[in-house]
């Protein structure tokens, strides 16, 4: 195995290790130290494959939001959709993937919190994480609009409903340690059915 792929795998494990430390001590507390004592290496170890706790947090987030980003792209070159149904793909894929990485989830609310209370500016970093997400649901938004599918809707307010719709689950699966989102993704569906121009 080449030394660049060794070296990914390594990264992978150390994440899913920091993960639990995360989720155990909260973003806060958690230290350096308890990342590479949980991991069974040195901190200086460590150190080959990051240089603190925030690059390893930030990296976790990194790899979670460049898969939805693949698969939303797969989704949106999908000629057999309509706007609607890639629409509602999309942010049911994304619904999805909140539901399968709930732990890492519950690590972003910690790290938000605690942004919060040093002054720091949680809703900057959120929007630069998620622009490009944003961006793709308001672009197929305004193909549907271009391609006679979907109503002349006010895109931007479309696209912040439809986002808040996804930060809705994150609260449920999060705060309210709800399950599943499945009632989010009936939602979704009848948001979208009330925009939709019918044949």
């Amino acid at each position: 195995m080449s030394i660049p792929v060794e070296h990914e795998k390594r990264r992978q494990e150390i994440l899913q290790k920091a993960l639990d430390v995360f989720i155990d001590e909260g973003f806060e507390n958690a230290t350096f130290q308890k990342i590479a004592d949980r991991c069974g290496i040195t901190r200086t170890t460590l150190y080959i494959y990051f240089k603190n706790k925030k690059e390893i947090f930030n990296y976790s987030i990194k790899l979670l939001l460049q898969t939805v980003e693949r698969d939303l792209l797969q989704v949106r070159g999908d000629k057999t959709l309509g706007s609607i149904e890639k629409l509602s793909k999309v942010i049911i894929l994304i619904i999805e993937r909140l539901e399968e990485n709930r732990p890492l989830l519950s690590v972003v609310l910690n790290y938000l919190l605690y942004l919060s209370k040093s002054d720091s500016d949680p809703d900057y970093r959120v929007r630069r994480k998620t622009i490009r997400m944003r961006h793709i649901l308001a672009s197929m938004l305004i193909e549907g609009i271009r391609a006679g599918e979907i109503k002349p809707v006010n895109v931007r307010i479309m696209d912040d409903l439809l986002y808040g719709l996804i930060e809705t689950a994150i609260f449920r699966l999060t705060v309210l340690k709800r399950p599943d989102a499945g009632e989010l993704k009936k939602a979704v569906e009848e948001t979208l059915n009330q925009i939709r121009i019918s044949p």
